[in-house]
């Protein structure tokens, strides 16, 4: 019996520190946040860069949020990888680097991240750390407007007006320019904002 008590605390304990790491940001429990971080969970180590992105619960510190970020984004974790390509894209907390935002930005998007998809479809379109090419553009575009992101969704009606990476096309244009009137619509009743933000 003994034996079968200390089983279930060790999962109760196991069960509690996965959760813990996954909301220490809503919870703002910095130092309990740091130490999972610094153990090497992924999860804790993305909400430490959020905090630090946001300055919830600490100063803003864009290197700081940069180094947890990396930390993260090392292990796998794509939202991290996504956050880590802004960085550098925009030079917040480390220096402005097009081909590393790329990089990290490639990493999510191909594990599915709608954001890092429609990021690097706008690297690809404008040629920011990469050679221009409208068709990959609109490849990583149409990948994150099929995941219902407005932004994207916007962007590929562009391409398609503009005819850049696809046949000028008037219709297709309007079709997903509609489509992301929609996807806006959904996202402010559910509270998500507005295009362009996550």
């Amino acid at each position: 019996m003994e034996m079968l008590q200390k089983i279930c605390f060790v999962l109760l304990l196991t069960t509690l520190s996965s959760v813990y790491a996954g909301n220490c940001f809503e919870g703002k429990d910095i130092e309990g946040c740091r130490v999972k971080a610094e153990q090497g969970d992924s999860s804790a180590q993305y909400n430490l860069a959020l905090m630090y992105s946001n300055g919830k619960g600490v100063p803003q510190d864009s290197k700081e949020a940069a180094k947890w970020y990396r930390k993260s984004a090392k292990q796998g974790d794509q939202h991290a990888q996504n956050k880590l390509g802004t960085m550098y894209r925009y030079g917040w907390g480390v220096s402005r680097d097009a081909e590393e935002a790329v990089k990290w930005f490639r990493q999510s998007a191909e594990q599915g991240d709608k954001h890092a998809q429609s990021n690097l479809g706008r690297m690809y379109r404008y040629g920011w750390g990469v050679s221009r090419d409208y068709k990959e553009a609109v490849k990583w575009y149409r990948l994150a407007a099929e995941q219902g992101l407005a932004k994207a969704q916007y962007n590929l009606g562009v391409m398609y007006a503009k005819g850049q990476g696809v046949l000028k096309d008037s219709v297709m244009a309007h079709m997903y320019w509609n489509m992301a009137a929609v996807s806006e619509h959904e996202d402010a009743i559910k509270g998500r904002g507005v295009v362009g933000k996550k």
